[in-house]
């Protein structure tokens, strides 16, 4: 069979089990052995046991529990409630109030969870209760907490990454660096957008008026300061060439454990709940990613990538016409399959193309990041409207509203870094030399 009516047959196999409601990986896996027998027969189950070890047998994928495991300690101990807190003093005098402290919020908890679902709940948990007891306008601040949340897969560490640097080959150190100009930058977008709206309509979030004393504010960043300092230790060593991103996921989880005990309130039943959590979600990710070798193997055995390389090329379409393709693409997946899904599916396929287009890799990863942040707020399935609406008990309806327009933003953004890759590459390049 050629490779294009194998790629149709097991494309099409795909697709089906996922609009029918098969689990992602089992999916993903049922249509991978589909391929490999379409190419090879039976003898192309033979290469199965290399593959999966090779896929389990990977020191990087030992850094996705551990940020997890290193995110649920500060949740289950309650310093995240402190967290949120101070920065709430901080930020009060801006337009939309506690709006901002939700996108400023996740943009930093992001920087320590790498997860999006992890810090969407982690600041939704906080900010909810107070945004409705003062009457913020529900979209807007169902919004704000829905889109700042994607920042968990851009503003490193990232887990997100992690998996497009394991599928590509791009050293993971780098494309943190790559994501870490680009996240703020757009969290800083969506402050703006934040601010501008509630200075035009002062309805959707109350201003507070009076004076904060100094005492106050000293307290308050004070709160911060735990937070700063697991930044610094768990970035700045592996930014440092000290410890690779698994070391310095390591050295998180203990840091995490001793702001904990000190900070917060952390014993063997907060330390059992954040085990358990992070078993429960760890094995959901390295089971997509078992199954996603499996496919991305049979993928080149029947030769799919280097002839789909080909196609696209034959094509004549520009690079830009190329992106283009890739964002349409992107965001009708992300009405589908999440955002771990989307890269374990279609990186395998794509990568090959968007290097022959010339597309920086670093450049890449950040650019699909993006398009999965547009996923993770993409009704029908995007993960963190649901993790909001489940959390607020509010209407779906007024959570998708309020995250609308983070979506033109996100495109805007991607818009502005394809001009101006710098932005992107800047800061590895810098740190190089």
């Amino acid at each position: 069979m050629s490779w294009g009516a194998n790629f149709l047959v097991f494309t099409g196999i795909l697709v089906v089990l996922l609009l029918g409601g098969m689990w992602v990986p089992f999916a993903i896996a049922v249509s991978g052995l589909v391929a490999l027998y379409l190419a090879d027969g039976l003898t192309g189950f033979n290469a199965l046991g290399l593959v999966t070890w090779g896929s389990t047998n990977s020191f990087t994928l030992t850094s996705i529990p551990m940020f997890i495991l290193m995110a649920e300690i500060l949740l289950q101990s309650g310093v995240s409630q402190r967290f949120y807190r101070g920065l709430t003093v901080l930020v009060r005098g801006l337009p939309g109030g506690l709006m901002q402290t939700n996108v400023a919020g996740c943009a930093l908890f992001a920087a320590i969870s790498g997860s999006s679902v992890a810090t969407a709940a982690a600041i939704g948990t906080v900010a909810l209760p107070q945004l409705e007891a003062r009457n913020y306008d529900r979209p807007m601040a169902a919004g704000s907490l829905a889109a700042g949340g994607t920042l968990g897969i851009l503003i490193p560490p990232s887990i997100a990454m992690i998996i497009y640097g394991t599928f590509t080959e791009v050293s993971i150190a780098k494309l943190f660096m790559a994501g870490f100009i680009p996240g703020f930058g757009l969290a800083f977008l969506f402050m703006l957008f934040i601010g501008i709206t509630a200075w035009l309509r002062p309805e959707v979030a109350p201003r507070e008026t009076g004076v904060i004393p100094l005492a106050e504010k000293l307290a308050a960043f004070l709160e911060l300061v735990p937070f700063v300092l697991l930044m610094v230790c768990v970035l700045g060593s592996i930014y440092a060439g000290i410890a690779t991103p698994t070391e310095g996921a390591a050295v998180g989880c203990f840091v995490a454990i001793i702001i904990s005990v000190v900070w917060g309130k952390f014993g063997f039943a907060e330390f059992d709940a954040a085990l358990t959590n992070t078993i429960r979600v760890s094995c959901t990710v390295i089971f997509i990613v078992f199954t996603a070798f499996v496919f991305a193997y049979a993928v080149e055995n029947a030769g799919v990538g280097t002839n789909l390389t080909k196609w696209f090329i034959g094509l004549g379409l520009n690079k830009y016409a190329f992106l283009l393709s890739l964002i349409v693409m992107y965001c009708i997946l992300g009405c589908l399959i999440d955002s771990i899904g989307m890269i374990v599916l279609t990186v395998p396929l794509l990568f090959g193309s968007v290097v022959g287009y010339g597309f920086d890799p670093l450049w890449f990863g950040v650019i699909l990041v993006l398009l999965l942040e547009l996923g993770q707020i993409t009704p029908p399935f995007g993960i963190n409207l649901f993790v909001i609406q489940s959390i607020s008990k509010w209407p779906l309806g007024d959570v998708v509203r309020g995250s609308v327009p983070y979506w033109g933003i996100i495109l805007a953004y991607i818009a502005l870094l394809t001009v101006f890759p710098d932005i992107v590459t800047w800061l590895p390049a810098a740190l190089q030399r």
